[in-house]
């Protein structure tokens, strides 16, 4: 078999791949222009309506769309400034056992979140923090956190040494050397992070529909509102759920080639 063989089944096997990947997405869509009888039957082929977007994009649609960007913003700023420092203080500072302080981190991530929900819950209680925006930005910023640490740490150590001890007998500060050398470098390894965490605080629904319920609500817990005992209303879950992905799928967009290099290669060649 050839090399231009072996090519074009590759190719052709990427492609099936990304088509079975997308066709959910595809038929979510598609869905949303369908009415509720229609979503039914399965199929292609069937008159548009607007209807299902009607009839949830309404004021409480907004109030959620409004509760998610705030929150969802408010965290990955927090965990950002947060991840950085933490990981720069294990990358370039002399703590003690930094290696076991990294593992801890990362360790974190692994926490099931049905463990901790009910202590988080009573604890948010006694303090009157629950159905509060703040109350949720604390809870995703404690699990963005440990994984940007995770990301970022190993972004800074591809970092020649050689740069940040020239840089000191410049007389430059720790804080400029960071600013104008380091995180120029590691740049894509931090918008691929902060993406990451933007992406999984949006799609939240467990903490969020056990935290907040109506002040505080977020999009994936209006979402759920069409899930009644008069049963499932899948027209317009299939509409609230495509407005929903259309902000990750745009800044996905943008930065598709920063998130890729981030993602594989943390753009540092030392």
């Amino acid at each position: 078999m050839n090399q231009k063989v072996k090519a074009r089944m590759i190719n052709g096997v990427s492609v099936l791949i990304a088509l079975l990947w997308v066709f959910p997405i595809f038929y979510m869509v598609i869905s949303s222009f369908k009415t509720e009888s229609q979503v039914i039957v399965p199929g292609v082929i069937f008159t548009p309506t607007l209807e299902n977007y009607r009839q949830v994009v309404t004021a409480s649609f907004f109030s959620h769309l409004s509760n998610s960007l705030i929150i969802t913003v408010c965290t990955v700023i927090v965990s950002s400034i947060l991840a950085i420092s933490a990981a720069y203080g294990l990358v370039f500072t002399r703590i003690k056992s930094p290696d076991s302080i990294y593992f801890w981190f990362v360790s974190t991530t692994f926490l099931p979140a049905i463990a901790v929900i009910v202590p988080v819950y009573l604890m948010y209680n006694k303090i009157g923090l629950v159905d509060s925006r703040l109350a949720l930005v604390l809870l995703y910023t404690g699990a963005g956190v440990p994984l940007m640490i995770w990301m970022v740490t190993n972004f800074l150590k591809e970092i020649p040494k050689e740069i940040v001890e020239s840089a000191d007998m410049d007389g430059s500060s720790r804080v400029r050397t960071f600013f104008t050398i380091m995180l120029p470098l590691v740049r894509n390894g931090f918008i691929s992070a902060a993406m990451l965490v933007f992406i999984i605080t949006w799609n939240e629904f467990f903490f969020g529909v056990t935290i907040s319920y109506t002040k505080a609500a977020t999009l994936p817990i209006f979402m759920s509102k069409f899930m009644t005992q008069q049963g499932y209303f899948w027209g317009k879950m299939c509409a609230a759920a495509t407005m929903v992905v259309i902000v990750p799928v745009i800044m996905g967009f943008f930065t598709q080639k920063t998130l890729i290099r981030g993602l594989t290669t943390g753009s540092i060649k030392g």
